[in-house]
């Protein structure tokens, strides 16, 4: 199966990282073609966890602030809890995240990463689901919160746990290959954009 040949996705992630949620979506993404890179405001390694316990350390393979998301077809947000806590509060890697979604481009995040979304400002108006203990939040932003293994909106693939990777692959990999989406493509091609000379 080839249906991501030609793409590169971002996959964002820093220390705390739910290693399941980025090692097996990432070998979905690879088996399916896509060229993936770890991107990281850490440079070398960061730390995978199983839930609460240290696990493998994984590779980063650009630093944030090396990272254009202009080179990149899509994202993925891996969860466990330090890391999209840690990344949330990070300017750029918000900045980051909402590159994508001003470009139309389609992202996938599953368990706590759906945290992003909403420091992003991107979650309000969404059908999305996510971890139980952050579903509060995500409706204090104006997102409409589902309990369902995968949500799919406009490009927009969540998950809530680990047991929803299959289907998140699923999604993730259609949605990817898909490309740009009409409704945030069109919204993108609303705005003026500088004429040449």
């Amino acid at each position: 199966m080839s249906r991501l040949t030609g793409k590169t996705v971002a996959v964002l992630a820093t220390d705390g990282v739910e290693q399941i949620e980025l090692l097996e979506p990432v070998k979905a993404l690879r088996e399916a073609g896509a060229k993936v890179e770890v991107v990281s405001p850490k440079s070398g390694e960061i730390q995978g966890f199983e839930h609460l316990t240290p696990s493998q350390k994984i590779p980063v393979d650009r630093a944030l602030d090396g990272a254009d998301a202009s080179a990149y077809d899509a994202l993925l947000l891996p969860g466990g809890v330090a890391n999209p806590d840690q990344l949330r509060g990070s300017e750029a890697a918000v900045a980051f995240v909402r590159a994508f979604f001003d470009a139309g481009k389609p992202v996938a995040a599953i368990c706590h990463a759906p945290w992003l979304l909403v420091e992003a400002g991107v979650a309000e108006g969404r059908t999305l689901t996510g971890y139980e203990t952050i579903r509060t939040d995500l409706r204090n932003a104006g997102a409409n919160v589902v309990n369902e293994a995968v949500v799919v909106d406009d490009g927009l693939v969540t998950s809530r746990c680990p047991d929803d990777i299959p289907a998140f692959n699923e999604k993730m990999i259609e949605e990817f290959a898909e490309g740009r989406h009409r409704g945030q493509a069109q919204a993108a091609a609303e705005t003026p954009q500088p004429t040449a000379h």
